[in-house]
């Protein structure tokens, strides 16, 4: 089939092939071709020529709702009366091909990140694409759970066991099988309850930055599960953490930050983050699977080399993802202008456990309790005494929501009063955590020229805010640690950091 396909079956030179290992994507002047394999795995089953069409059907109406520039329709190859293959028209049919729009491949974000140029604005923004897409997505309280997530838990510990000692070395196949279970029977609970609550709902399934494309500079999904509904309709967090961890195999933990970071400031899903852990060692065990899948069919000696390499480093990355790390509780306060959102997000993706400690920033807190945006500017009213204690006491909810599941917390905000200051600690405090509060200084020109500079940004704080708490903050009050944030903000980072031990 693929010698025919490849031959001028397509209409046109296929200039390319690209397999994964239930897949052959061909790429043939405008269009690209895909072609299931007559595979059978644990997790998919391509065997007959009713399932890979199925397949493919279901992938086309799926990718075509995220999609729909790129996905075409299904094409038939034919086998002639005079027993040659033909693309479309009469015959008995022998294989289908989905027809899509091809576009560059080093438009895909895998190819992008390869090349270092994955910057953190366009994260952000696949970020909030993700999580508009899991807003809307269909609910399913028929999938996920405690029974579905223990099919994944013992499918991946069934298939890494077989890849010893070919690929993986029995003691660290045991050692992540036994760490596994005890992560999984900490949560059980807690999938189950978040599958009542409507968190189960029809997902991307594979959603890694191989399936993400750059379109007309805008991140787009494709190539979503569509070969088996289990794998599809999974709780929003377990999809996301595909995308998480594929960035911390690529040593971008500020990337996978930032993504986590943006998808929860428009989900807050707070308490739901006390499954990350299992959920990124459990994506990362597949990859490690697969990956050990495709080194035992390589032929070639060096590629097979490369490829369990690979499939290795997955696996230690399942693993570490599972160590337990106490999270901690990191204030910074200071007046508008002294760059506390700035030192904020540098210093939190050092901040285990990974990818980082969630920022609470009271300017995107506030925007939330009216409900705009974070760009959106809001009416004094949303300024009162009365609405900045909310803020306040809505951070303190959350950090102690966010400590109670494992997680890290910076929280940005002015603390300009001593009350706001002792309730952060207060939740440190009552959780037995490590509390580090850090007071910005910088001099009132300095505050004013940076407020003027910003841009499409979540504070309202303008020069005469600044001017305003120049007169009525009582820093003298503050003992929380004094930073010169006069300086670049590089250097003020460092410090920061030094002082945290990151």
């Amino acid at each position: 089939m693929l010698a025919f396909l490849e031959a001028g079956g397509l209409g046109a030179p296929v200039e390319e092939r690209i397999e994964t290992h239930a897949a052959v994507v061909l790429l043939a002047g405008d269009r690209a071709f895909k072609m299931k394999k007559a595979v059978r795995y644990s997790f998919l089953d391509f065997s007959t020529l009713g399932e890979r069409r199925a397949a493919l059907e279901k992938e086309l109406t799926l990718n075509r709702e995220v999609a729909p520039e790129l996905y075409l329709g299904l094409v038939p190859v034919v086998r002639t009366e005079d027993g040659g293959l033909r693309l479309g028209g009469e015959g008995e049919v022998v294989e289908w091909l989905l027809e899509m729009r091809r576009f560059p491949q080093e438009a895909r974000l895998d190819h992008v990140a390869a090349r270092g140029k994955l910057d953190l604005r366009r994260v952000e923004e696949l970020a909030r694409i993700v999580a508009d897409f899991h807003r809307h997505a269909p609910v399913r309280t028929d999938r996920g759970g405690s029974i579905s997530m223990r099919k994944v838990v013992v499918g991946n510990r069934d298939d890494l066991r077989a890849l010893v000692p070919d690929v993986f070395p029995a003691e660290e196949v045991e050692d992540l099988v036994a760490a596994t279970d005890r992560a999984f029977g900490q949560v059980r609970d807690l999938l189950d309850v978040r599958r009542g609550a409507g968190r189960v709902r029809f997902c991307h399934g594979d959603l890694h930055l191989g399936n993400i494309v750059l379109l007309d500079g805008r991140p787009v999904l494709f190539d979503r599960i569509e070969f088996d509904e289990e794998l599809a309709c999974i709780d929003v967090l377990y999809d996301l953490a595909f995308l998480i961890m594929d960035l911390l195999a690529r040593d971008l933990r500020a990337h996978a930050h930032r993504v986590l970071q943006v998808w929860n400031d428009e989900m807050v899903d707070d308490a739901g983050l006390q499954l990350l852990p299992l959920f990124l060692s459990l994506r990362a065990a597949i990859r490690a699977k697969v990956t050990g899948l495709g080194a035992r069919q390589e032929a070639d000696r060096l590629r097979r080399a490369a490829d369990i390499a690979r499939a290795r480093h997955y696996l230690r990355l399942a693993r570490e993802v599972l160590e337990p790390v106490p999270p901690r509780v990191v204030a910074i306060g200071g007046r508008s202008g002294t760059g506390k959102s700035s030192v904020a997000l540098a210093i939190a993706p050092q901040i285990d456990p990974a990818p980082g400690a969630m920022v609470l920033r009271s300017d995107v807190v506030r925007k939330r309790l009216f409900g705009r945006r974070p760009t959106e500017h809001l009416p004094p009213e949303a300024y009162t005494p009365e609405v900045s204690a909310q803020v306040f006491e809505t951070i303190a909810q959350r950090t102690a929501t966010l400590l109670e599941a494992g997680r890290s917390v910076v929280c940005d905000a002015v603390y300009g009063r001593p009350e706001q200051r002792r309730r952060i600690e207060e939740v440190a405090r009552e959780h037995r955590v490590d509390f580090r509060g850090f007071w910005l200084t910088a001099p009132e020109e300095v505050c004013i020229g940076r407020v003027r500079a910003r841009t499409h940004d979540a504070s309202d704080a303008d020069e005469d805010v600044v001017r305003m708490q120049s007169h009525t903050l009582d820093e003298s009050t503050v003992e929380w640690e004094r930073i010169d944030a006069a300086r670049p903000l590089g250097e003020v980072v460092a410090e920061i950091r030094a002082r945290l031990g990151l």
